[in-house]
């Protein structure tokens, strides 16, 4: 029985972790920086009619980081991607849950043939 006391918080511990995940596909071989890029984009956790402590409704917060990579692309013409980035995510309480806000920055590129 102690056996099980001790592993069991180790065991739901252990099912919390994930791996590293990339936000940015690899650069071209050959590539022209085009400038400085900015990008953000924001996700909720709803709970309506409930505490905000127990928001549990996602509203475009899974694909606030894709979003956010692809604002920040768009924000110079004609880049294709980004290298050099740096990854914000800001949060705020409101009055039904939560908002997170993804801002990704880096160096815009475009890929140039040889």
């Amino acid at each position: 029985m102690k056996k099980l006391i001790f592993l069991l918080p180790i065991l739901f511990l252990l099912g919390c972790t994930s791996g590293f995940k990339t936000i940015v596909p690899t650069p071209p071989a050959n590539y022209e920086k085009l400038g400085p890029a900015t990008g953000s984009a924001t996700g909720s956790l709803v709970a309506p009619l409930v505490d905000s402590y127990s928001s549990f409704i996602p509203i475009m917060l899974n694909s606030r980081v894709e979003r956010a990579y692809n604002n920040a692309i768009a924000s110079v013409p004609g880049a294709t991607g980004l290298i050099d980035i740096t990854y914000k995510e800001d949060w705020y309480w409101w009055v039904f849950g939560t908002a997170r806000t993804v801002t990704i920055t880096g160096e815009a590129i475009k890929e140039v043939k040889k």
